[in-house]
């Protein structure tokens, strides 16, 4: 009879699962929000090409060998993508985690009961007499206890999809991190050799400067010059040497920062020069649809939005009755002896199938709703002003290089015309035929004017990696 039983209870629960599988969603499918990308980049005239820079690999953009070891070893060791790997294995075990609410509940069940009572009880139904040997009983059952929601309504599958949303999310943080941080160390390292080359620049000034010094000395000596003069000279000398500290003091700083970046102990870094770096005159940007597709945030804006769609889709369907199955016991059970307990005839089994429907719940599923729907709109926002941003932020790079470009001629025209002014003044001073003030002022304003370039160059030197950046480079 208890066979006969189980094979209709296993029927019953095999036809309710099929049920299952084959349910009904009344949720909507998920479509990637639409965005104009349209006249994005400012001054962009709807140009066709597709070439950009974001499809170079890092290793092939940047040409400088120091640089690349640099960005390799940060990669691998940097203390916030190791940290991000951790956080992106919570994203996939909480992925897990949804999927397995596909699977009924299971829990191995062993109980043993014993009941004793003295004959004296009135439960035990016998004459009342001085034996108290009483009434024994004992019942044992071993066997397997299950729970399974099926999911009629889809709710569980949205659940995982929003799931799985945010691991997509995590996995476009990764990216956004490894792509700022392939931009971090190279303008680094771009402001590390433009600090060089300043230091060089000052240096070389001193030695003018003292050289200057010197001729006013004599000029003195000869009657040529007064006190005062040589005092100016002096003054001007000891105030370029007196900015040197300050330079040596921003290279070691900028030599721990990258060192910190590639997780190491702050020491000495070997690198190349500020001329030897290569400035490309164009630089390609392709059309603004791509950054849909390779900026790690506006991916990032995109799978938030994504998660919160499959989320309002789990509030509408918690509006909709829950189906589930449960057992008391799938196993053998039997009474007082325990030396034929797996026999046929002991197997038991007991399934109950259940639906609720929400009737009132103190407005908790529509709030609940009204609030997933507001997270949704929120995102969808949050995707839109991403784009923004994103075409923005490209505008303003390519602006800015562009404008650095142009300087380059006018620049090297005043740092020539100035050496020319600082040789032909000293020359004059030795004659007697310039003042010690035309000396001074020519000299710094050549100082100026190379400081002046070496920036214009690591500007151009940034945006080239701040573009890449921009556009989504440096990710696979």
């Amino acid at each position: 009879m208890k066979t006969k039983y189980l094979k209709g209870s296993l029927l019953l629960f095999g036809l309710i699962a099929v049920f299952g599988l084959q349910s009904c969603q009344i949720t909507n499918r998920y479509e990637s929000p639409k965005v104009d990308t349209s006249k994005l980049y400012r001054g962009d005239t709807d140009q066709k090409d597709t070439t950009t820079i974001a499809d170079i690999p890092w290793a092939e953009y940047f040409k400088d060998n120091y640089l690349k070891a640099y960005i390799q070893k940060a990669l691998d060791n940097n203390y916030d993508m190791l940290i991000i790997q951790e956080r992106i294995k919570q994203a996939e075990a909480a992925l897990g985690m949804a999927r397995a609410a596909y699977f009924p509940d299971l829990a191995l069940s062993a109980q043993v009961n014993q009941t004793r009572l003295s004959n004296a009880s009135p439960t035990t139904g016998l004459p009342k007499d001085k034996n108290v040997l009483g009434y024994h009983k004992e019942a044992y059952s071993l066997g397997l206890v299950a729970s399974w929601e099926i999911d009629v309504w889809g709710k569980l599958n949205r659940a995982k999809r929003a799931k799985y949303a945010d691991m997509l999310y995590s996995y476009a943080g990764k990216n956004l991190l490894q792509s700022s941080l392939i931009a971090s160390i190279a303008n680094t390292y771009y402001s590390l050799i433009a600090l060089d080359e300043n230091l060089k620049v000052t240096q070389d000034m001193v030695v003018l400067l003292e050289d200057n010094l010197t001729t006013m000395e004599a000029l003195k000596e000869s009657g040529m010059a007064n006190a005062a003069g040589v005092e100016q000279s002096r003054a001007a000398l000891h105030k370029v040497k007196a900015s040197i500290p300050d330079l040596k003091s921003s290279i070691y700083q900028l030599e721990n920062a990258l060192c910190v970046m590639m997780a190491e102990r702050p020491t000495c870094i070997k690198r190349g020069t500020l001329a030897e770096q290569n400035i490309p005159a164009t630089l390609a940007y392709g059309v603004p649809v791509q950054l849909l597709a390779k900026r790690p945030d506006v991916l990032q804006a995109e799978f938030q939005f994504r998660s919160a769609f499959e989320m309002t889709n789990v509030a509408q369907a918690s509006f909709y009755p829950s189906i589930t199955l449960s057992t008391g016991m799938i196993g053998f059970s039997t009474m007082n002896t325990l030396s034929q307990f797996f026999k046929p005839e002991n197997l038991i089994a007991n399934i109950i199938g259940g639906l609720a429907q929400p009737i009132f719940a103190r407005k908790k599923l529509l709030t609940q709703l009204k609030v997933a729907k507001a997270e949704q709109k929120a995102a969808l926002y949050g995707f839109e002003k991403t784009v923004l941003t994103a075409g923005q932020e490209v505008s303003d790079i390519l602006n800015t290089y562009k404008n650095a470009l142009d300087k380059d001629f006018d620049r090297n025209t005043q740092v020539n015309a100035y050496k020319k002014a600082a040789e032909y003044t000293h020359e004059l001073l030795q004659a007697g035929e310039a003042t010690y003030l035309e000396v001074i002022s020519a000299q710094q304003g050549l100082l100026q004017a190379q400081l002046d370039q070496n920036s214009d160059k690591l500007q151009q030197l940034q945006a080239t990696s701040n573009l890449y950046k921009a556009l989504g480079g440096g990710v696979k």
